[in-house]
């Protein structure tokens, strides 16, 4: 049976909190959230960015009012402030989607000195949910976005997880695919954890297949403008809308059904576009050891305890 945005049930009365809500997935997200009654809080690292972000979704929903946490992932003083705001903010957190993401960008680092992508997409998350953890609901949802490009990764070298970095030669499209792994890996552990611990918190993990957002427009022209624009036009066969590319974590994040430890992408093209269903993984992001040694390792890069 078809999943689609009509299937969402009532969210009434629980709050979300969506990371990287600009635009694109994160947008759409979190206008369907709010949608179906959910209070949302969303996150930007750009004030105005942020600003112009609640008009659009406050002129789609006429008398909804969001909230805007102010967040870098890529600076681990922004993440502890914007938990602190969080936490005084919210006693409760029943939907938490970690959605912000940079894709290829040059070489580069974040403020504490990680590799940007792995900083700020994996790095920063982590740290980010092991700050909010003790103000998630008994019944809260972990929603991490991963993607397809993880299944172009051929392990992850975790010394990549510390500010001397790997000593291989920087490929943007390699550690962007090891930085989406992490998120695969991260979200399979924690299932894991709260699995052993006996508790009823879920984490579920989604990608959106090839959408057409800021992220990978932009990500794929700083990588090589010229492939950029010829990227966009071979991929509009098999690409689909930013709103569409949403749906597998809307489903991850709302459905009745879905399961932790589960991972949801498009069902068409080789899971580029189509409906939600649940997707298949690599062999690296099922690896429970290698999960467990990412734990530490980001345990050890973020200086935090993340006890389940």
């Amino acid at each position: 049976m078809t999943w689609k945005k009509s299937d969402i049930p009532d969210l009434s009365g629980r709050r979300a909190i969506v990371t990287g809500a600009t635009g694109g997935l994160g947008f759409y997200t979190a206008l369907e959230l709010a949608r179906h009654g959910a209070d949302v809080a969303v996150t930007a690292r750009n004030e105005q960015k942020a600003a112009d972000t609640v008009a659009r979704l406050e002129k789609e929903l006429p008398g909804r009012t969001f909230d805007v946490i102010a967040l870098d992932l890529a600076d681990l003083g922004s993440v502890q402030e914007a938990a602190e705001t969080t936490a005084e903010r919210y006693e409760r957190i029943d939907l938490l989607v970690n959605n912000a993401g940079i894709m290829v960008p040059p070489e580069s680092r974040t403020v504490d000195g990680f590799e940007l992508q792995m900083g700020t997409n994996h790095i920063g998350h982590f740290a980010w949910n092991a700050r909010l953890w003790p103000n998630l609901a008994p019944d809260a949802r972990v929603v991490s976005v991963s993607s397809i490009a993880h299944k172009q990764a051929t392990g992850l070298d975790l010394r990549a997880l510390t500010p001397e970095g790997s000593p291989r030669k920087y490929r943007r499209w390699q550690t962007y695919a090891e930085s989406k792994l992490a998120n695969l890996i991260f979200a399979q552990e924690l299932h894991r954890r709260l699995e052993a611990a006996g508790s009823g918190i879920a984490s579920i993990a989604a990608h959106p297949g090839v959408a057409s957002t800021n992220l990978q427009k932009t990500g794929v022209a700083m990588g090589n403008p010229v492939l950029g624009s010829a990227f966009a036009q071979v991929s509009k066969p098999f690409s689909q809308s930013a709103a569409a590319g949403a749906l597998p974590t809307l489903r991850a994040a709302t459905d009745p059904a879905a399961k932790s430890g589960e991972y949801y992408g498009p069902r068409g093209l080789g899971g580029t576009r189509g409906a939600p269903e649940l997707s298949g993984m690599t062999r690296w992001a099922r690896d429970a050891d290698l999960a467990a040694n990412l734990w530490t390792a980001s345990e050890q890069a973020t200086g935090l305890s993340f006890r389940v």
